[in-house]
């Protein structure tokens, strides 16, 4: 998700939430302790020099239970991170403490926002000569009505 999309979301929700892919939500008293623009200038393992700019939310459980984040508030503190840092309109990355710091990307499932879990790629897969993986089915899956016994296809 965009910093654009969640400034479009925002304004319509009464409480913003968090959930993880597994089901769990991040605590209800949570605080966005950062937002900021992040860049990662790196070579991959083919050579090919890269750079990846995201937008960083920093998710933290402070057990300050009475604490509520409103999406008012959520969109001030991102408009005045735009301003003071002049971010761009990247794709949102979420750090959150578990046993240790989380990145997720970030959807919206109408209800809440979810954090998605992050997976690692090979970004030069042809230069390390890794193959894709082809997809396994059963032959008892596939959908054999022409060579059926007495059918005459073989």
């Amino acid at each position: 998700m965009k910093l654009s999309k969640i400034k479009e979301i925002l304004p319509t929700l009464d409480n913003v939430e968090f959930q993880l892919e597994s089901g769990t939500f991040v605590p209800e008293h949570f605080h966005v302790t950062e937002i900021g623009q992040i860049t990662k200038h790196f070579i991959d393992c083919g050579g090919v020099v890269r750079i990846e700019k995201a937008v960083n939310f920093q998710l933290w459980d402070a057990n300050d239970y009475e604490h509520r984040l409103k999406p008012t508030k959520l969109l001030n503190i991102i408009k005045l991170s735009e301003e003071k840092l002049g971010m761009e309109d990247a794709e949102i990355e979420v750090e959150y403490q578990s046993e240790t710091i989380g990145k997720f990307d970030l959807d919206f499932n109408g209800q809440h926002f979810i954090l998605k879990n992050k997976q690692t790629a090979c970004l030069a897969s042809d230069a390390c000569g890794i193959s894709v993986e082809k997809q396994k089915i059963n032959l008892s899956e596939l959908n054999s009505t022409c060579c059926t016994p007495n059918s005459g296809c073989c």
